[in-house]
C-alpha cells in the first residue's frame, strides 16, 4: 500500500492527525509543526509529542522554517490560526487576514511557493466559517485573496462550511474546510474539464460525498472572477459590500473563477448528544460543581438583558442580549466550545449541566475532549483550565475523519 505522506502545520494537539489516521492507514505524518508565540511553555507541542512521539515534529516559529526543511509530502494540512475571525468577537471587530495572526496564511503560501515543483498535490485546510464574509467592511475579501493566491500557485479549490452536529457529531461547531488540488491531478482535471462547475459540485465533489446535502433554493448561485494583482483583489473585491450574495457555503474555484451554491445538510444516521459524553457522576470531582452562592451570578450572565450601561469614554448606551440555556440541554449536541471554557468563575459561555439529583456542574476536560471527538485524556499533561483552552482551539476530529476517508479513496 502506497502511503500518502502528510505535513501538518499549526498542528495544535494533533486533531488533523487523529482524524486522518482514523480515516485510513494510507496516511503517514512525516512532518508536523506547532508553535505558540508569546509563551515560554509550549504545552500544545508537548502534548503532541507525548501522544505521537517526536519523529518529524518541530516546535519552531513557522517564520523560521525554510520550505526545504519540510519533508516531501503529498498532502499539506492545517487549521491556520483563526483568532482574528473568532466567534468570541463581533464581525465588526474582526481584523481578518490583515490581523496579527491572520498573516500566517502567507507562511503557508510561502512554503507552497518555495516548494515549487515539489509542492504538495493536495491541501486540506480549516478555518472559521466567518472567513467567507470577513472583514465586515468588505465582505469576502479575505477568502478572495486566499482563493486567488492558490489559483496563482496552480491549485483549484473546493470549499464547504460544515456544522459538525448536522452530521451526528456531539458539538455544534461550524467551520470552513477547503481542499486544494494541484494542476495535473485527476481531481483538478475533472474540475477543469467539466462544462458546468455547479453540476460537478452536485455530482462529483469530494465534500459532497463526505457530507451529503440538499440544495438551498433560497440561495442564488454566485460566480466571481478575480482580476489583476493580488493587491487589486484585496483593494477591490466587494468594495462597498456591493454583493448581497457573496461566497455561499459550498463552492469551487479554478483559474481565478469561483462558483458557489447554498446547501443544507442531509443526514439520517446516528447522532451523539451531550448526554452521551458525560462521565458517571461519582467520577466528577467536587470542584466542578457550582456553589450555591454563585448560582444567581450564573443565572444573570446566562439570562436576557436590556440595561443601561456607560462606555469607557462616559457615553450612555442600552445593552441588550438574549438568554442562553441554563442548564444546557443534554439531549442535544453541545454548543460550540470556546477557549474560555475552563475555570470555576461564572460565565455566560461555559457549559453547565444538571445532574439527576438537581446539582449544577461545569464540564470536565475529558468531556470537552469527547465533544471534539479526541481520545480520552489526550491533553492530560496540562491543567484543567489549559485543557479546556486547547479544546476550544481544536476542531471536531470526526469531520477530518470523514474528509480523509473520501480523499484516501480518491488519490
Amino acid at each position: 500500500m502506497e502511503k500518502i505522506k502528510v505535513a501538518e502545520l499549526f498542528a495544535g494537539v494533533g486533531g488533523f492527525r487523529i482524524g486522518l489516521e482514523r480515516a485510513s492507514d494510507k496516511f503517514e505524518i512525516v512532518f508536523s509543526n506547532q508553535w505558540e508565540p508569546d509563551t515560554k511553555k509550549q504545552i500544545a507541542s508537548e502534548i503532541y509529542v507525548s501522544n505521537f512521539g517526536d519523529k518529524g515534529h518541530t516546535n519552531k516559529n513557522i517564520y523560521e522554517i525554510p520550505a526545504n526543511e519540510i519533508d516531501e509530502h503529498t498532502l499539506l494540512v492545517g487549521g491556520f490560526p483563526c483568532q482574528d475571525y473568532s466567534i468570541a468577537k463581533t464581525l465588526s471587530k474582526s481584523e481578518g487576514i490583515e490581523g496579527k495572526k491572520g498573516v500566517l496564511w502567507w507562511q503557508i503560501h510561502r512554503i507552497l511557493k518555495d516548494k515549487c515543483d515539489d509542492a504538495p498535490k493536495y491541501l486540506l485546510l480549516e478555518n472559521v466559517d466567518r472567513l467567507l464574509v470577513s472583514p465586515a467592511k468588505q465582505r469576502g475579501r479575505d477568502f478572495s485573496i486566499i482563493l486567488t493566491s492558490l489559483s496563482d500557485l496552480g491549485y483549484a479549490v473546493e470549499w464547504r462550511v460544515v456544522n459538525a452536529s448536522d452530521y451526528g457529531m456531539p458539538q455544534k461547531r461550524k467551520r470552513t474546510y477547503f481542499f486544494a488540488y494541484k494542476k495535473g491531478t485527476e481531481i483538478y482535471n475533472e474540475i477543469f474539464d467539466s462544462q458546468d462547475k455547479f453540476e460537478w459540485m452536485k455530482e462529483k465533489g469530494l465534500t459532497k460525498e463526505a457530507f451529503p446535502f440538499d440544495l438551498n433554493t433560497k440561495k442564488k448561485p454566485t460566480q466571481f472572477v478575480f482580476e489583476g494583482e493580488l493587491s487589486d483583489v484585496s483593494e477591490n473585491f466587494n468594495k462597498g459590500n456591493v454583493y448581497k450574495d457573496g461566497f455561499h457555503n459550498y463552492g469551487v474555484m479554478i483559474d481565478r473563477k469561483s462558483y458557489s451554491i447554498g446547501v443544507k445538510a442531509k443526514y439520517d444516521g446516528e447522532r451523539i448528544f451531550l448526554k452521551d459524553v458525560l462521565v458517571p457522576e461519582e467520577l466528577v470531582p467536587s470542584e466542578f460543581y457550582i456553589q450555591a452562592t454563585d448560582i444567581e451570578r450564573w443565572k444573570y450572565l446566562k439570562g436576557a438583558k436590556s440595561e443601561d450601561r456607560t462606555s469607557s469614554n462616559g457615553g450612555k448606551y442600552k445593552y441588550q442580549e438574549g438568554s442562553m440555556s441554563f442548564p444546557d440541554d443534554i439531549n442535544k449536541p453541545s454548543r460550540t466550545i470556546i477557549t474560555s471554557e475552563g475555570g470555576s468563575a461564572p460565565s455566560r459561555f461555559k457549559h453547565v449541566v444538571q445532574t439527576k439529583d438537581g446539582k449544577l456542574r461545569r464540564l470536565m476536560p475529558i468531556e470537552l475532549e469527547r465533544l471534539d471527538m479526541f481520545p480520552d485524556s489526550h491533553t492530560k499533561l496540562a491543567s484543567d483550565k489549559i485543557r479546556a483552552f486547547l479544546m476550544g482551539n481544536a476542531l471536531v476530529v470526526g469531520v477530518i475523519e470523514k474528509l480523509g476517508r473520501v480523499l484516501a479513496n480518491k488519490i
